[in-house]
């Protein structure tokens, strides 16, 4: 136990072990929630067209078109991430196009806005690292997992074994190849939304993160974000246990490395770097103002030091501006959220609202 959290309450994510090569782990996962990833890709189709998310009605047959014209670029990125997906895919009785929208949502509704010529809805996610010099010599990566309130039933906790290359402890989703993880090699990721002007088909944000963890060094995995053909925009953040560190604002046009050179990096959901911001959507002021409180929120909870694993845990507790209850017309929630410390492969997670909820230790 961590803090004063007697009064929360307990639920354990659910851990689900993948081992195997990748259309092993792609049938197994698949198999094991397969009700769970219809329903929850039923529900994101959905919401990639009527208007919630994609700021302008569409149709089903559209959005599956243009679903399906994303499906070369995940191949070609990430052949082995491929294989699992359709194995999840068949296991699951879902078309592969649907599996890149259950996966990839909050990059594919980009897509979508595009195609409709809309403005985006979304607004999601506060992420942090924080410094080894800061944090009693071992940092830490972190971050709320902000989305449609009705998604805080699908998480799972991925412990992945493959057959080459390293393990992985992943916050995930049902459906979804990864989120938010740490690997053996040492290496955390973490993920905020950003809306790019000009979605298009291409690669979309969990098979980054998958990719990213399947390296054997830091720079190898910024090499993998950036070598990516992104379909949407997002925020990158990554910290190994040697206590480097960057922050990649990675948009479908061009991206911003930032290195860890200050005591803590701080990311919401707008472009903080001024050679990415011609390349972000315009956001609706009430979603703009969102970010900027939860950024200057965090930064403002993250001037104590040493920074302990408590101090976080508190930060997305924060119902001041962090921590989020869903309310129309967005309803959007923290539906849980993630800690990871790699020079000890401590990972912390909880599910479902921070300030409810207590996380649960987990370790490589």
């Amino acid at each position: 136990m961590h803090g004063d959290d007697s009064s929360l309450l307990r639920r354990a994510p659910r851990v689900l072990e993948l081992a195997g090569d990748a259309g092993t782990r792609g049938r197994l996962h698949g198999s094991s929630f397969a009700a769970d990833i219809r329903e929850y890709a039923e529900e994101r189709v959905r919401l990639s067209y009527d208007g919630t998310w994609a700021g302008q009605k569409g149709d089903r047959t559209t959005v599956l078109e243009l679903a399906e014209a994303c499906l070369p670029h995940h191949q070609a990125y990430a052949p082995d991430l491929y294989e699992e997906m359709l194995g999840m895919a068949e296991a699951a009785g879902l078309s592969p196009a649907e599996m890149v929208v259950v996966g990839g949502f909050t990059d594919f509704v980009d897509v979508v806005r595009a195609r409709l010529g809309s403005a985006p809805f979304e607004d999601t996610c506060t992420a942090f690292v924080v410094s080894d010099t800061v944090a009693d010599g071992a940092g830490f990566l972190g971050q709320t997992w902000d989305m449609h309130a009705t998604a805080e039933r699908y998480v799972v906790m991925l412990r992945i074994l493959p057959d080459v290359g390293p393990g992985a402890l992943v916050f995930s989703t049902v459906g979804c190849v990864g989120q938010i993880g740490m690997s053996e090699a040492g290496i955390a990721i973490g993920i905020n939304d950003l809306s790019a002007r000009d979605g298009r088909p291409g690669v979309t944000w969990p098979f980054v993160v998958r990719k990213a963890l399947q390296q054997d060094s830091l720079d190898e995995a910024l090499a993998s974000i950036l070598g990516a053909d992104l379909a949407g925009a997002h925020n990158y953040l990554l910290f190994d246990r040697e206590g480097s560190g960057y922050d990649v604002e990675a948009m479908t046009s061009g991206s911003h490395v930032t290195p860890l050179e200050e005591d803590v990096l701080v990311h919401t959901n707008h472009c903080l770097a001024f050679q990415t911001l011609p390349l972000q959507a315009a956001r609706p002021a009430e979603l703009q103002a969102s970010s900027e409180a939860r950024l200057a929120r965090a930064g403002e909870l993250l001037k104590d030091r040493p920074v302990t694993v408590d101090a976080l845990m508190a930060l997305t507790r924060d119902e001041d501006a962090i921590c989020r209850r869903s309310h129309p017309p967005y309803q959007v929630a923290t539906c849980g959220a993630a800690i990871m410390r790699p020079k000890t492969a401590d990972f912390w997670a909880v599910w479902g609202l921070p300030s409810d909820h207590r996380f649960e230790h987990f370790t490589l």
